[in-house]
């Protein structure tokens, strides 16, 4: 819109041409205007030239007569009621109106609609109205406008009841070429206040259209309902039809300086800011002088759009124009020069504030509380709380949430807790975002306890937490083995209302499968599927998981029949836990028909699949078989990892070809895939299994050069070769390195040393370091009893191992095969003839 081609050359001739035509508005109107101008009605009406000569004189008389007295006579109407049809009673009113007394009229119009049942035409209505506001009486001409758009009297009405508001403005149109042209500004100003105060639920669609057919016959409501109107419009957030509207005023309207100030108020909404600017020069220019509003306005414009030396210097002007600010002034500069992170230019504005007097107030405080705590910097935040206190301002609401905001972003958990708690004990309004911030914050610290009761405060406020916070509590409580207490929430969430989704309700599935409580995890199952919640692949997905983990391979399968059946198709990671399950529990050939099925139903396996089955042969002793599929994978150009590698690797240690594992690792440092501690403690162990002890050795160096450093693992691989050659001495200097590297023997790790000393029959050293894992807490299982358990059969020392069988069934530990084999093989004919 150029603003520059602006000009008054008498009242009402102000016009700005418009850019953007009010097209979702005036293309509708103009229609609708046309063919109420254009095509006649159902029935033609006449023209409001009809004279008295073309009516029906006894029936002229009578209506004149009737409608003419200062009150209404109830008896005379029945006479000729009966006879009389809308359509003529319209013509005789419109014959007779210049001698009609409007209150009779009025009381002629509900006595026949309510005894009568008589539905008078849209036209006849409009005239009455007309005359009552010729009359001054504003509240009944109100009332009956009111009366025949909501349709509570029977109206006769020519078109639907959608397009009823522009019938009825059509009808005042038409009789303004008959009436006092005064009259019109003053229906304009009533059909435009009525259709934006109350009818305001429809939205202002009808008020701007009834305002566009009207200014299109040059008739325009007065400036105050301009002004209203436009007001409406932009406290609507209506903010291109305000721009639009106000376009359309200035054709008949001389703006004023409140009309102005709202158009500009508009125009920066609308992020127009150049026009509001153009806007505010012109203004100018037609000797209207601006004042704080509009100043304000163009000030707050120019904020938002992050203009702020702009503003200051319209701030400038306006204290040259002898235009004072105002608090409302200070606050718009400071809020923009805190969103522009320009804190002590806003403490600056916030001292000049004062010294013209203002006193900052809690939105001022607020404002620079609430921008400090955004960039976490909550003592400067703390400074301006503590000097708003000293000003005998009590922090509300807003200042609390702004600080649990700065609280969490400083990572100051304890704080924001302490004032979220403060915030619910005095029953202050706490916005979503701070029970969020507190809520992930506690999550983040592994404080799920904490967590949980501000969640339950949150449901007890009928606020729903967000998908991912619950998603990060959910999980967060399932993983620290809370789990009755993310299934009670699960179930809470429900009975509120609040639709869990899949995600969460997935998180509480894996925490629960992965405590192997998968009981409950079925459960949980069932409740979604009766309450029809969403399931997807990863629901099931993470239920075969958990039950391949326990060896439930039945299950698992089961649930794949059911996810096929729901219309739930199983992905490669279906496919891949169900093969790995049975690889596991040494199902190789069932494995190998599900690999077949996954074929045939398109699902192309990838490099985790084929490690699968890999891993399959190898432990079934098929290696070559293991080879085989390795090729394919290299053949189909499929992304390699370490873990198909590691898979090989260990197979060929474990069958005592090391030259073949060597060669593997050499091809996948070849491939740019970095060996790592898996890939080395199989080649450790492989050699020391061969007595290569030393050579095993020389790898620790090799992996550190490689940037792998030895785990417990690789450690305890070599202490397990110099154990088998007897070199005990050597396996307290790997105990020392270990030490130096802050790496602690496992339970594996002291099941080998003791077997080592057992084998060398020194029971002592093996007892003590038996009882040096128990004091350190690793629990021993009954592989080390059973090695100590041989130890002592070995020696002859049935009583002692007898007493070891009988600390694990203390321990609660099952006596297993190779228990009872070593405890009979110890039981010598000496033995028994000792007994005796």
């Amino acid at each position: 819109m150029d603003l520059r081609r602006l000009s008054i050359s008498k009242p009402y001739s102000l016009y700005i041409p418009i850019t953007r035509l009010l097209t979702h508005v005036t293309s509708t109107v103009k229609q609708q205007h046309d063919r109420h101008f254009e095509q006649p009605t159902p029935k033609p009406q006449p023209q409001p030239h009809t004279s008295p000569e073309t009516c029906n004189q006894h029936l002229l008389k009578l209506v004149s007569s009737l409608l003419s007295n200062p009150s209404l006579d109830p008896s005379k109407c029945k006479p000729f009621m009966s006879n009389l049809c809308p359509q003529e009673f319209d013509r005789l009113f419109l014959a007779v109106r210049s001698n009609v007394n409007p209150k009779t009229a009025l009381h002629f119009f509900y006595y026949a609609s309510k005894t009568f049942k008589f539905r008078f035409t849209v036209r006849s209505c409009c005239l009455l109205i007309r005359l009552l506001l010729f009359s001054n009486l504003l509240s009944p001409a109100r009332l009956l406008l009111i009366r025949l758009i909501d349709g509570q009297m029977p109206f006769l009405f020519a078109n639907n009841q959608a397009n009823r508001h522009v019938e009825i403005t059509v009808a005042m149109v038409n009789l303004n070429v008959v009436a006092e042209p005064v009259i019109g500004v003053q229906v304009a100003d009533l059909l435009i206040h009525v259709y934006s105060t109350q009818f305001k639920n429809i939205g202002f669609g009808h008020a701007i259209e009834v305002f566009s057919i009207l200014a299109n016959k040059g008739i325009f409501p007065s400036l105050k309902t301009c002004n209203f109107l436009l007001t409406s419009l932009v406290k609507a957030n209506e903010v291109q039809k305000a721009i639009e509207v106000f376009e359309i005023m200035c054709r008949g309207v001389s703006p004023d300086v409140y009309l102005f100030s709202t158009a500009i108020n508009a125009f920066c909404k609308g992020e127009r800011i150049g026009d509001a600017l153009g806007l505010f020069t012109k203004m100018e220019e037609l000797g209207v002088a601006p004042n704080v509003v509009t100043y304000n306005n163009i000030i707050h414009g120019l904020c938002k759009n992050g203009k702020l030396d702009e503003a200051f210097l319209f701030k400038e002007k306006m204290v040259l124009t002898e235009v004072k600010p105002t608090l409302i002034t200070y606050s718009i500069l400071i809020n923009g020069l805190i969103k522009a992170e320009k804190f002590d230019d806003a403490n600056y504005m916030r001292k000049e504030m004062s010294s013209w007097g203002f006193v900052a107030n809690e939105v001022v405080y607020n404002t620079l509380i609430d921008g400090y705590c955004k960039i976490g910097n909550i003592d400067e935040a703390l400074k301006i709380r503590d000097d708003m206190v000293s000003k005998g301002m009590t922090p509300n609401a807003v200042t609390f949430n702004s600080l649990i905001q700065g609280f969490c972003k400083s990572g100051q958990t304890d704080h924001a807790k302490n004032v979220l708690e403060e915030m619910i004990s005095s029953g202050l309004p706490i916005n979503q975002g701070s029970y969020t911030s507190v809520v992930r914050c506690l999550c983040i610290n592994s404080r799920f306890d904490s967590a949980l009761r501000f969640i339950k405060e949150m449901l007890l406020r009928n606020l729903r937490p967000g998908d991912g916070l619950l998603t990060l509590l959910v999980g967060g409580l399932s993983k620290n083995g809370k789990h009755a207490e993310a299934i009670e929430l699960w179930f809470r969430l429900v009975e509120k209302g609040f639709a869990v989704n899949t995600v969460t309700s997935n998180a509480l599935i894996h925490g629960l499968c992965e405590s192997g409580n998968m009981q409950e995890a079925v459960k949980l199952l069932k409740e979604m599927l009766q309450r029809k919640l969403v399931l997807d692949k990863i629901t099931y997905n993470i239920l075969i998981s958990g039950f391949c983990k326990e060896g439930k391979l039945e299950e698992g399968f089961k649930l794949k029949e059911d996810m096929i059946k729901r219309g739930i198709q199983p992905d490669i990671y279906t496919y891949s836990l169900l093969l790995h399950g049975l690889c596991n529990i040494g199902k190789l050939e069932e494995a190998i028909k599900l690999w077949d099925e996954s074929k045939r139903n398109g699902i192309g396996p990838n490099v985790y699949t084929y490690g699968v089955m890999i891993d399959g042969y190898c432990k079934a002793d098929k290696t070559e078989e293991g080879e085989k599929l390795f090729n394919e994978l290299i053949s189909m150009k499929l992304e390699l990892n370490s873990i198909v590698y590691n898979t090989l690797i260990s197979a060929y240690c474990k069958n005592g070809n090391i030259a073949a594992a060597f060669k593997l690792r050499d091809d996948m440092r070849s491939r740019g895939i970095s060996p790592t501690s898996a890939t080395y403690s199989s080649l450790i162990h492989g050699m020391c299994k061969l007595g290569l002890v030393e050579d095993a050795k020389s790898l620790f160096e090799e992996m550190r050069e490689e940037g792998v450093l030895p785990n417990v693992v690789c450690y305890t691989a070599l202490i397990g070769g110099y154990s088998k050659l007897g070199q005990m001495d050597k396996v307290g200097i790997v105990l020392q390195e270990m030490a130096s590297f802050n790496i602690h023997p496992n339970k594996i790790t002291y099941t080998v040393m003791i077997n080592g000393f057992c084998k060398l029959g020194d029971m002592k050293k093996a007892a003590e370091l038996l009882n040096e894992m128990t004091e350190k807490g690793i629990v021993p299982d009954d592989i080390t009893y059973n090695v100590f358990m041989n130890g002592y059969c070995k020696e002859g020392n049935v009583e002692e191992a007898f007493g070891v069988c009988d600390h694990m069934l203390s321990e609660g530990l099952s006596l297993d095969e190779i228990t009872y084999t070593t405890l009979i093989s110890g039981w010598k004919p000496s033995t028994f003839t000792n007994q005796e």
